[in-house]
């Protein structure tokens, strides 16, 4: 498998566990989203808002958009689950657009990433988009473990590369078009 197919697979497994996460927290019961819990971020509502903060953050550096740190600073949080998981899905799909775009050599090329005081740093795109989806998984596990302290079942966010786990995730697979 070449890096960019991977890269791309996992754009895609993106939009899949968000998906899947998002159903769940659809769920909860009126005042646990926005919970004070034990995190990185003190709630679900704000670690998924953070989680979308930083992806516009590097989808405009991935873009070349123009915008820079703007995109996180002036990032304006959701304090409705179904509007942040809509602008989620949207921003997924985006992602998987620009991954679509790319030529195996476009994983080298550098683009100007935006680092406030410390400057503009010329970072390669692979590495930013490796990036991405640690932090995205990142932060969704934690999302998952504070589920756990819910009304709501986490869900399963690991059945997505295998073909053995085809079976498990077929149709959300259909109905999302990857």
């Amino acid at each position: 498998m070449e890096l960019l197919d991977h890269l791309r697979r996992m754009a895609g497994n993106n939009l899949w566990s968000n998906d899947r996460l998002y159903r769940a927290v659809l769920s909860l019961r009126p005042g646990e989203f926005e919970a004070e819990r034990t995190s990185f971020f003190p709630s679900i509502k704000a670690t998924l808002n953070h989680i979308l903060a930083v992806d516009h953050l590097y989808l405009d550096f991935l873009e070349e958009g123009g915008v820079g740190a703007a995109a996180h600073d002036d990032y304006v949080p959701f304090d409705e689950p179904q509007a942040l998981f809509a602008a989620q899905t949207a921003s997924d799909r985006r992602l998987i657009a620009f991954c679509d775009r790319l030529s195996e050599a476009d994983l080298d090329r550098r683009v100007v990433t935006d680092r406030r005081e410390d400057g503009m740093i010329p970072e390669r795109i692979g590495d930013i988009l490796a990036h991405v989806f640690l932090h995205d998984i990142h932060h969704r596990g934690q999302v998952h473990a504070m589920l756990s302290g819910t009304s709501v079942a986490p869900p399963q966010l690991d059945e997505f590369l295998l073909d053995y786990d085809l079976k498990l995730r077929q149709a959300e697979v259909e109905r999302l078009g990857l």
